[in-house]
């Protein structure tokens, strides 16, 4: 956890709420790091970390944003901003559509 907030000071994101959430939690079996925090301004952000050795794509993003309204059913709480961290290889059209139509932050540079 401390090379992913070191991560995000870097892009100038500071957390003063850093809790991790299970995957299992969410009815999910993927194996990523789910987290809910809350930054300096008191904005509430989701984080999720992927590491994986395939392409990241199209179908995967849309999982991903299925996840995310469940993290957002179980909180209570909508986020302001929702954050990925992605250490594998990314699908341009997969980072389009994220960018574009979900309105995520995406950091293919992670690791």
């Amino acid at each position: 956890m401390k090379n992913i907030t070191s991560f995000l000071n870097k892009k100038e994101f500071l957390f003063k709420k850093f809790n991790s959430i299970e995957p299992k939690t969410l009815g999910s079996r993927k194996k990523i790091l789910i987290f809910d925090t809350c930054d300096n301004k008191n904005n509430l952000i989701s984080i999720f970390v992927i590491e994986s050795k395939s392409r990241f794509l199209i179908k995967n993003a849309k999982e991903l944003e299925l996840l995310n309204n469940k993290l957002k059913d179980t909180q209570n709480h909508n986020f302001k901003k929702t954050l990925i961290l992605i250490s594998s290889a990314l699908c341009s059209k997969a980072k389009a559509y994220m960018k574009d139509e979900l309105n995520w932050k995406v950091f293919d540079d992670f690791m």
